[in-house]
């Protein structure tokens, strides 16, 4: 019976990250985003561990972080000294890894463990406004080169095995990446395209609708509103895909605000 199905433990967040290492280093135009993450733990349980699926990790393959304790991989440039002095000492865990590599080939899909690379920005900016105390064993997981928006759906379903854990799951994009429409000034001018969006997306991600509508949706993502004036690039925008593939259900809106003067959002499944 339908009735008997356990609720799933996981909990799946899609969120904005930021502009490189700017929301820990003091920007006014971060500072909604700031406040907003290190208030998002108070409505969430403490999880067992934390995957996070960067926007700024591309492979040919599914690819997880597999070092006991990784370092830090500044991935980013032309920031001051403090910038580069970040850090975010969250164990890793290979057991973890390799067990979740296992899950996504047994969906058919490829997968391989990096012993090698260090967390991203995508990953210790955010956790460290998040969970400052870096005690909760942590791992990232790569897009896909390509970017088809229908493989990583096809991921975040391959990822629902996780479900009946106590995992948070993170996709770490931006709602809006046009690196040359940003304004890094803290108050932002009216962007009707930027709106037209933001407002399409929230619809998708949160209103009733048959599953499958909202998966075509994403996958025909680019017919959108205004779609490639936010997105020219859109690895920012499919770590979205991978949590509501794997999510299965209306997402909560819980961030709809400026981060360098640009309208941006973030959900909870």
């Amino acid at each position: 019976m339908e009735d008997n199905i356990p609720e799933s433990k996981a909990q799946i967040v899609y969120f904005s990250h930021g502009g490189g290492p700017l929301p820990i280093l003091g920007d006014p135009g971060h500072r909604a985003m700031v406040e907003f993450m290190t208030q998002l733990p108070s409505r969430l349980k403490k999880p067992d561990f934390i995957l996070v699926i960067s926007a700024h990790w591309e492979e040919s393959a599914s690819t997880l972080l597999g070092a006991q304790n990784p370092a830090m991989f500044y991935d980013y440039y032309g920031f001051p000294d403090a910038a580069y002095e970040i850090n975010y000492p969250a164990p890793g865990s290979p057991e973890l890894a390799n067990r979740i590599a296992g899950l996504l080939i047994e969906n058919h899909i490829p997968a391989r463990i990096d012993t090698q690379r260090g967390f991203d920005h995508g990953l210790f900016i955010p956790l460290k406004l998040m969970y400052p105390q870096a005690d909760i064993p942590c791992l990232q997981l790569s897009l896909l080169q390509g970017l088809n928006p229908s493989e990583h759906i096809a991921l975040g379903k391959a990822l629902r095995g996780l479900k009946d854990e106590n995992p948070l799951v993170i996709g770490s994009g931006f709602s809006f990446h046009n690196m040359r429409a940003f304004r890094w000034e803290e108050i932002g001018r009216p962007d009707p395209a930027n709106d037209a969006f933001q407002d399409w997306l929230i619809k998708v991600c949160t209103a009733p609708m048959p599953q499958s509508e909202r998966e075509q949706s994403l996958i025909d993502w680019v017919k959108a509103p205004s779609a490639r004036y936010c997105h020219p690039r859109e690895e920012h925008l499919l770590p979205l895909h991978v949590c509501l593939g794997m999510a299965d259900k209306p997402a909560e809106l819980i961030f709809d605000d400026q981060i360098l003067g640009k309208r941006s959002v973030a959900f909870l499944w």
